[in-house]
C-alpha cells in the first residue's frame, strides 16, 4: 500500500500550528511501506530512544517552536550573538571550529559530547559544532551513536586543520618532562614524536583540558599537547610546534541544529543518512548500488552495531547461539535532497531497507582548511 513517509526522526516532538505552516521542517518523500518487515527494528529503535524521550517529553512539548533557518542564519547582525555549543574547555580545537563555522558566535563549552546535544535540544543554545572524523585518527564513533539517539539535524560541516603544540609551565624545558597529557586522539597523532622524546602518555578528556590542568597545578614534570590558543589562554610556554606525525591533520566537524535547512542545488551539497538492512547475500552491495546507478558519489560509509540488539539469531534452529551482528550503516553522499537523483536513490533503498533516516542535507565545506 503506497503511503507518504517522512524521512526524519520518528519521535520529533515539534508540530507547527495550523496558522503557521512550516513547509520545510522535514524532508518528505513517497515510499512504499513494509510494516511487518520494519516492526522488529522499530521496537528496538524505540527502546534505544526511550530513556531520552520519556525523561524529556514533558519539557520539550512546553518549549516554543523552533526558529527557522532564516532566523538562525549564519551571520546575525541584529540581536544577541548565536550561541554554539562545543565539547571541551576554552582553547579546545572544537571551540576554534565553532568560531570558524559561525563567526562572531558565543562559543559555549560542554564537558561531554552528549551535553552539547542536550543543550541544543533544550533551547539553551542555538547550535552545536562537534567532531565526526579526523584524517589521522578516523571516526568519532560516540557522535555517530548520538546522532541517532537525539533529535538534531545536520545543517553544515566545517573542516579544521589541527596543529598540535607541546607546552609546559614557564621555566620548564623539554628535558625536564617525563610525561605528557592530552586527548587520546591527539596523543595518537603525535605518537612518533612523543616516543622519540621518551615521554609517557597520559590520556585526559580533551586537549585544552590538559593544558588547563598543567597550568592550574603548576606541574613541572609534565607537558600538554594542545593548540597554541590553549597555551595563550592558560599562560603556558610552547616548547615545540606542529608535532603531529602527519602535516595533513584535518578534523571534520558537523554543525547541528533543531531544524533542518532547506536543501538547494545552487552549490555542492552533501546528504547524510543512516539505514539498516536484513541479512542476506549481497544486500549491502545492493544498497550501495542505488547510488552508483544514479552517478552519486559516496564520500563516507560507517557501520555501527545496533544497540540493545547487537546479535541476531540466524534461524529458529540455532539452539540459542548468536550468529551475526545487526548493523546500522551511516552514509554520506554528494548530492542534495533537492536533486531528483537523490530522492529516487532513497526511494529505491527504502524498498529493501528495514530502517531509513535522513540526518541532514547541507552545503559541503569546499573551502581551504
Amino acid at each position: 500500500m503506497a503511503a507518504s513517509r517522512i524521512i526524519s526522526h520518528p519521535h520529533r516532538p515539534f508540530s507547527p500550528p495550523p496558522s503557521q505552516p512550516h513547509a520545510h521542517s522535514s524532508i518528505t518523500l513517497n515510499f512504499t511501506l513494509h510494516p511487518t518487515k520494519r516492526c522488529r527494528f522499530a521496537c528496538v529503535l524505540r527502546a534505544s530512544l526511550k530513556e531520552n524521550d520519556l525523561n524529556d517529553k514533558a519539557d520539550l512539548f512546553a518549549l516554543p517552536r523552533p526558529l527557522t533557518s532564516t532566523q538562525l542564519s549564519d551571520s546575525v547582525s541584529d540581536g544577541p550573538r548565536l550561541q554554539v555549543a562545543y565539547q571541551g574547555v576554552p582553547g579546545a580545537y572544537s571551540e576554534s571550529a565553532a568560531q570558524k563555522a559561525y563567526p562572531n558566535c558565543e562559543a559555549v563549552p560542554c564537558p561531554q559530547f552528549e551535553n552539547a546535544f542536550q543543550k541544543v535540544e533544550r533551547w539553551l543554545v542555538d547550535r552545536a559544532v562537534l567532531p565526526i572524523e579526523n584524517s589521522l585518527g578516523g571516526s568519532i564513533h560516540r557522535n555517530y551513536d548520538l546522532l541517532l539517539r537525539h533529535r538534531l539535524h545536520i545543517v553544515g560541516e566545517v573542516k579544521y586543520a589541527v596543529h598540535h603544540c607541546l607546552m609546559a609551565n614557564h621555566g620548564v624545558k623539554l628535558e625536564d618532562l617525563k610525561r605528557v597529557l592530552s586527548h587520546p586522539q591527539a596523543l595518537a597523532q603525535c605518537e612518533h614524536t612523543l616516543t622519540k622524546w621518551g615521554l609517557v602518555r597520559e590520556a585526559v578528556d580533551d586537549t585544552a583540558g590538559a593544558a588547563q590542568y598543567i597550568a592550574m597545578h603548576g606541574v613541572k614534570d609534565a607537558g600538554a599537547v594542545a593548540s597554541s590558543a590553549a597555551a595563550k589562554i592558560y599562560g603556558l610556554n610552547i616548547l615545540a610546534q606542529d608535532i603531529q606525525d602527519d602535516c595533513d591533520n584535518v578534523t571534520r566537524f558537523l554543525m547541528l541544529a533543531r531544524e533542518p535547512i532547506i536543501p538547494g542545488t545552487d552549490r555542492p551539497f552533501k546528504t547524510s543518512i543512516v539505514f539498516s538492512l536484513e541479512e542476506g547475500p549481497g544486500i549491502l552491495f545492493k544498497a550501495l548500488a542505488v547510488f552508483a546507478l544514479r552517478q552519486i558519489n559516496l564520500s563516507k560509509i560507517e557501520s555501527r552495531p545496533l544497540r540493545n540488539m547487537p546479535l541476531r539469531m540466524a534461524d529458529d534452529n540455532s539452539n540459542g547461539s548468536p550468529k551475526y551482528f545487526d548493523y546500522l550503516f551511516y552514509v554520506d553522499f554528494e548530492a542534495s535532497m533537492a536533486d531528483p537523483r537523490a530522492q529516487n536513490a532513497l526511494r529505491h533503498l527504502n524498498e529493501f531497507a528495514t530502517f531509513l533516516r535522513v540526518l541532514g542535507s547541507y552545503p559541503m565545506d569546499t573551502g581551504t582548511v
